[in-house]
């Protein structure tokens, strides 16, 4: 799958390619350990943010993963991060996910415009099948904001992800699928809308 995305524009984010120099304008927009509670890792330190991104940045060579950076328009400012993960080119899906924002933005139309930016570029450009998403079970507010895109529950898959803190995660699954993106597009753009 040739991932190779322009910068993602809407009204009210862009979403570029993660870079290294992304490094303290990531940090300053993901120091609240509130975004980090269901997160695999803990980011309290500029060193852990600059870890972060080197992981993501050796995974993005590998193929294995391709992370980007979100910009709000309207301030400038960097206000989070998300991935493609689980790259299938034979199988034509993909997962988004490591997706966090700064909580300034949080239940602001910035969650959904990404999502929507996302999601076209994978359907009409690289022309998966599928895409998937997975959050901790825990998180409600995480898979409302995924049922309120248009994406479906798939079920739970148990004892999932050891977290850092010795927490034994599920992860609950989510989907939308290329029959399904008409319908789903449309009604992003209407969220956008409003």
């Amino acid at each position: 799958m040739n991932i190779q995305p322009p910068i993602l524009k809407g009204k009210r984010v862009a979403i570029e390619p993660m870079k290294i120099e992304h490094v303290e304008g990531l940090f300053e927009a993901g120091n609240d350990e509130r975004i980090w509670a269901y997160m695999p890792m803990k980011i309290a330190t500029v060193d852990a943010m600059k870890t972060l991104v080197d992981k993501a940045l050796t995974a993005k060579e590998e193929g294995t993963e391709f992370p980007f950076t979100i910009v709000d328009l309207e301030t400038n400012t960097i206000v989070g991060s998300t991935r493609f993960l689980a790259i299938s080119e034979a199988n034509r899906g993909l997962e988004i996910g490591w997706t966090w924002h700064h909580p300034g933005v949080w239940r602001s139309r910035v969650n959904t415009e990404c999502k929507y930016l996302l999601l076209r570029y994978c359907f009409e450009t690289l022309s998966t099948i599928r895409v998937e998403f997975k959050t901790d079970a825990r998180n409600g507010q995480s898979q409302k904001a995924l049922e309120r895109l248009g994406a479906l529950k798939e079920g739970t898959r148990r004892n999932h992800r050891i977290l850092p803190d010795g927490y034994i995660r599920d992860s609950v699954y989510f989907s939308i699928i290329e029959s399904e993106w008409p319908k789903v597009k449309q009604h992003l753009a209407q969220l956008l809308e409003r």
